[in-house]
């Protein structure tokens, strides 16, 4: 299973970005499937998680990036997303997709996003 993220980079505050996590296998096979994030000096933490199979109504958003960041998946692509809006400069990290199989986590290597005062 390989999970690849992209969409990172360096935005203004205020700004946007949409994170993308291709898998290498149909994502309705996923027990669940999340964002974390890993800022600088800091533990990585849950950003969003979303449903698993065809569930795609359930998401669950970490306080601090409620009202600003929408999960998505896109099974017909094998794809998740992360919209985030009004990003802030806290919202600087290193982004990371997971998904759980087979009683087995997967992550991707990561997408740096870094938001500038």
């Amino acid at each position: 299973v390989q999970l690849v993220e992209s969409g990172g980079g360096l935005v203004q505050a205020g700004g946007s970005l949409r994170l993308s996590c291709a898998a290498s296998l149909s994502i309705r096979v996923f027990d669940w499937m999340a964002w974390y994030r890993q800022g600088p000096g800091k533990q990585r933490e849950l950003v969003a998680n979303i449903g698993s199979g065809g569930n795609t109504n359930y998401a669950n958003y970490a306080d601090s990036v409620k009202g600003r960041f929408t999960i998505s998946r896109d099974n017909a692509k094998n794809t998740m997303y992360l919209q985030m809006n009004m990003l802030k400069p806290e919202d600087t990290a290193v982004y990371y997709c997971a998904a759980a199989y087979a009683l087995t986590a997967y992550w991707g290597q990561g997408t740096q996003v870094t938001v500038s005062s």
